[in-house]
């Protein structure tokens, strides 16, 4: 976390956490979605605005963590920005030199592999559970094919509960 944001988090301790404003789509984009995208309906459907700028990118993936409930938040200074996933916490890219990387840059070790019954192949990791980003399946397939991860069929339904992680974080009192 920048030490800013620590900064603000001791100057401003209760400040209200912030729902359904910021959104993780499958691929690893990011997304703002304001008062009106939310009236207009509930994410993936209505996406919203992508965040494009590369400094507020870098500074939501600096800031990007979760809570002891499974609920996925972006620390803003004092404010937590809860994330609604379209899929995972985490998006998975693979690398030519079989690197694996989050949406953040961030490089991961894998632990298992996954297949739900739509064919989305996912990775448990040492940073978490994530989807293999939709471009990076001809090496996913190269690696299983390979012996190096032998993926284990779960039910799309099941994964939140079996990797601990909600898609759509709301308030307590809601």
């Amino acid at each position: 976390m920048d030490p800013i944001v620590e900064a603000a988090l001791k100057k401003w301790p209760n400040v209200p956490h912030c729902y359904s404003w910021l959104a993780l789509d499958a691929r690893g984009d990011w997304y703002m979605r304001d008062e009106r995208v939310q009236q207009a309906g509930p994410f993936p459907q209505v996406k919203g605005s992508r965040i494009n700028h590369d400094k507020l990118r870098a500074f939501i993936e600096r800031n990007y963590a979760a809570d002891d409930a499974g609920c996925w938040f972006f620390q803003n200074g004092p404010q937590r920005v809860y994330v609604e996933l379209e899929s995972t916490p985490w998006i998975w890219r693979l690398q030519p030199d079989g690197r694996v990387l989050s949406h953040t840059g961030l490089e991961a070790t894998v632990a298992s592999s996954w297949l739900d019954e739509l064919g989305h192949f996912y990775l448990l990791t040492d940073l978490g559970f994530g989807l293999v980003h939709t471009a990076d399946m001809g090496p996913a397939a190269d690696a299983v094919e390979q012996g190096r991860w032998t993926p284990a069929a779960l039910p799309a339904a099941a994964l939140p509960q079996r990797f601990g992680f909600l898609r759509h974080p709301l308030p307590a009192t809601a």
